[in-house]
């Protein structure tokens, strides 16, 4: 069976995967700073590991005990916290698994990030401004590691069942909604296939009205 770890698992999008990559019968690590946040881990028997993805030293311990083919998938994010973890988290991260040779990691941000930046509107712009812009600077960072990198760009997130309607792009201005679930599927086709490696896709649910 295959190992999946998913970082940022205790709400939102990583309690997503977390749920669909259990259901495709992966065995689970999820590591979130408070797991407490999602009583489906321990409902669901799910390993679990507490971390504060802002401590180096942390984040590196944790990701010493995880074997070498691991899949990674990161959905860590700040929105609502008050410590900022969306880039030296993840700068953390990827320098982690670097050191221990950990090659294939999928990041999720979001639309707005690096050169999609331009086509945000400008009241997302002010209210989650600050957060996509620590993001590209992951992507970025991300970008010039060594590792088996794939970015998922997804358009504005809600809950629902996965519809199989999400559609993947790349290099064209896009704007839309699709689920959390969604996501967590168009994530494991992009993990399962080589060619998405060294690539940056967005994703949104054309079925979805805005």
């Amino acid at each position: 069976m295959k190992t999946v770890v998913i970082w940022g698992a205790g709400s939102g999008l990583g309690a997503s995967m977390v749920e669909y990559f259990y259901e495709q019968n992966f065995i689970v690590i999820a590591i979130a700073r408070n797991p407490a946040k999602n009583p489906r881990l321990l409902e669901l028997g799910i390993k679990t590991m507490t971390c504060d993805a802002t401590n180096k030293k942390e984040v590196q311990k944790y990701i010493d005990t995880l074997p070498l083919d691991v899949w990674v998938i990161s959905t860590m994010g700040s929105f609502r916290s008050n410590v900022t973890v969306d880039y030296i988290g993840h700068r953390h991260l990827i320098d982690a698994l670097e050191n221990k040779n950990i090659c294939r990691f999928l990041l999720v941000t979001s639309l707005g990030c690096g050169n999609s930046w331009q086509h945000l509107p400008e009241r997302a712009k002010n209210v989650f401004g600050l957060a996509v812009r620590e993001k590209s600077l992951a992507e970025s960072w991300l970008q010039s590691s060594h590792l088996d990198f794939t970015i998922l760009r997804p358009g504005g997130l809600k809950d629902g069942q996965a519809t199989g309607k999400g559609s993947l792009s790349q290099h064209i201005e896009t704007h839309g909604l699709i689920h959390r679930s969604e996501v967590a599927r168009l994530a494991h086709k992009l993990l399962d296939d080589p060619d998405s490696i060294g690539n940056i896709y967005q994703c949104i649910d054309p079925s979805l009205s805005v």
